[in-house]
């Protein structure tokens, strides 16, 4: 299984010029209203890219909602707390979609890891458990250069995932969603980074 580490500010800017060199127009700020997640109905047309990446975006969904809800309890910041309100909204709306998608097409919201079509594909990403729990264990500004250092990574993992979804998926109500994480993402991103440099 693939682990993600912490990263620091160097390497975090490093990814994010990655991404921003691959991705269309200004991301959105993410103070603004999120935009509405798609309905969970969805044509029948599909193919195994699609539900890989649904199956892998749904316990990445999942395990970065830890993280805000970590966030939400132990942040002060105003700007990280208006991050993760923002954040949390977000994906509890598409994680509902990718869910109701995956039950139309009759298979399982979450999937083996060692399966070959998610094998071939870097296997399921994901953040370490314990380094959460580290997170867990930090308080004040620890915590936030923690948790901004930790999620900037993740959410580099969900843009890599929704490009490959892009390039080699069929269906185009996951697509449409892989576009608008691609774009969501790249612009949390660079607001964590920001915020990790006003420190």
């Amino acid at each position: 299984m693939k682990r993600f580490r912490i990263i620091t500010p160097v390497v975090a800017a490093g990814l994010l010029l990655g991404l921003t060199a691959c991705g269309s127009g200004e991301p959105a700020p993410l103070t603004a209203p999120a935009a509405a997640a798609p309905k969970a109905e969805v044509a029948s047309g599909h193919n195994d890219t699609d539900v890989m990446f649904l199956q892998m975006m749904v316990p990445h969904h999942a395990q970065g909602m830890e993280m805000v809800r970590l966030a939400e309890k132990e942040a002060k910041r105003p700007e990280i707390k208006d991050l993760v309100a923002a954040i949390g909204v977000t994906q509890a709306d598409e994680a509902k979609s990718m869910t109701g998608w995956l039950t139309q097409w009759g298979k399982p919201t979450t999937a083996d890891p060692n399966a070959q079509a998610h094998a071939s594909h870097g296997g399921l990403p994901a953040t370490n458990p314990e380094v959460i729990a580290d997170l867990a264990n930090a308080k004040g500004a620890e915590f936030e250069a923690k948790f901004l250092n930790l999620f900037s990574g993740h959410q580099g993992a969900a843009v890599e995932m929704a490009r490959r979804e892009l390039k080699e998926g069929a269906n185009g109500p996951v697509k449409d969603l892989a576009d608008r994480i691609v774009k969501s993402r790249t612009g949390q991103i660079q607001q964590m980074l920001t915020m990790l440099g006003q420190r």
